[in-house]
């Protein structure tokens, strides 16, 4: 097909997510490949976002292609009832790879049915009914995950699963100050107390925060929600379904501090969304709740044989291709680049990154920090942006006053420069509206 004529089809008969779809305009994608895809055409665009900040390991890479093409020409569906080779091997290399003592795994289609999971698992273990999820998190698009949003994507559903508790967030960002470590715990604590610790099963936060910000957490938070919950006997549950599998510079997000929570949910870059396939890892004891007592949790793919061959061959492709390392040392390199946008573009008003997961969030005013575009909102200014990327052959996200920076993990630092450059130049756009 032509880019037109997919486009067109697309949108005749398939809903667009998260969208009006009178202003649904997307991009057609015939092929991709390594840090880059293209339209039927032929114009090629930088895949800056890893699609939705999934693709880690890049494109196209032949090693997990195969093993998808093995694993089908073997056993291409086996009910989640039962025990595949794919099955085993993955959930023994996870355990080897994640934090602490979680090494039982429960296997989803996603990252939404994971923290779902999650929530289900945190109730039956405790006996508790209350979730806490803070503000300024995104937790997935189904029924429990949504209700545990932060974001204005929540507001639409509610008023959603029961029982589900929002806190505040330490944010740093432009239109706040900074909340630090022992404010936010403290806060947080006293919010357990008027709840009632007795009637708290989990507190479910992203490790780092991603469509909201990229929010990292200041040194001593994660330390400190760690101990309120040993305290109160509440499940640590942490959602790292963008910011595991390398994106931060670590296998997960929790392990720069050195944290075990006693859920761990995963996906995205599991399997580099060669297919889909989800997680969530549990320490021992949790898993040993189950050995007399029933789960009640599963569906018609969980498990399924295509995705555990993708995740156990992705998994190795981290390993060969030393990505994680990679990360690390990229995302020095990429904090120095934004670093240089802040310093020469007086519409930067502020730049966050942490491995190679980042963000840029725009302003009107560089003293009184006024965003470039309204929460939950958009602007002339930052339409004008993501049309300049568009044709300019960069694709990420530009939401609110902010754009990412999220490319795979296989990025060279050539790659990097090229896409910076036309970052650099699509600023001067932007840097018109600033007073």
């Amino acid at each position: 097909m032509t880019g037109q004529e997919m486009v067109a089809l697309s949108k005749k008969h398939s809903l667009y997510e998260w969208s009006a779809q009178a202003h649904v305009d997307p991009i057609p994608v015939a092929k991709a490949k390594g840090i880059y895809f293209w339209t039927p055409e032929g114009k090629r665009f930088i895949d800056f976002n890893s699609q939705l900040m999934c693709v880690n390991i890049g494109h196209g890479d032949a090693r997990v292609i195969k093993a998808i093409q093995d694993q089908a020409a073997t056993l291409a569906y086996a009910n989640p009832f039962m025990a595949t080779e794919a099955r085993a091997r993955l959930s023994q290399k996870l355990a080897s790879i994640s934090p602490g003592d979680i090494d039982v795994f429960f296997y989803t289609n996603g990252g939404a049915e994971a923290n779902e999971n999650a929530v289900r698992i945190a109730r039956l273990v405790t006996g508790r009914h209350k979730i806490l999820a803070r503000y300024r998190s995104y937790h997935g698009g189904t029924g429990a995950s949504l209700t545990m949003t932060g974001d204005p994507r929540r507001w639409a559903m509610e008023p959603g699963m029961p029982g589900i508790l929002h806190v505040p967030h330490p944010y740093h960002g432009i239109q706040r100050g900074t909340d630090s470590a022992d404010e936010a715990l403290m806060r947080l604590e006293e919010i357990i107390m008027l709840e009632g610790p007795h009637t708290i099963a989990g507190f479910i936060l992203e490790t780092v925060t991603g469509t909201n910000g990229i929010l990292v957490p200041p040194d001593g938070y994660l330390e400190g929600v760690r101990a309120l919950c040993d305290k109160h006997g509440i499940l640590m549950i942490c959602d790292e379904v963008m910011s595991g599998f390398g994106r931060t510079g670590a296998w997960f997000a929790v392990d720069h501090w050195k944290i075990v929570p006693d859920i761990l949910t995963m996906a995205k870059g599991l399997t580099s969304a060669y297919v889909p396939l989800g997680a969530v890892g549990v320490r021992r004891a949790i898993a040993d709740h189950f050995q007399q007592k029933v789960f009640y949790g599963g569906l018609t793919y969980n498990s399924h044989p295509l995705g555990c061959a993708a995740a156990l061959a992705t998994i190795s492709v981290y390993e060969e291709d030393n990505l994680i390392e990679r990360a690390r040392t990229m995302g020095v390199l990429m904090r120095q680049m934004l670093d240089e946008l802040k310093k020469h573009h007086p519409c930067v008003g502020d730049v966050r990154s942490i491995g190679l997961f980042g963000l840029v969030e725009l302003v009107k005013n560089r003293k009184t920090l006024e965003p470039l575009a309204p929460f939950n909102g958009t602007s002339p200014e930052m339409q004008a942006l993501g049309k300049f990327f568009r044709e300019e052959g960069l694709y990420t996200f530009v939401r609110w006053n902010t754009f990412f920076t999220n490319p795979p993990l296989c990025i060279t630092e050539a790659e990097l420069a090229e896409a910076f450059a036309i970052i650099d130049k699509a600023l001067y756009v932007t840097d018109k509206a600033v007073a």
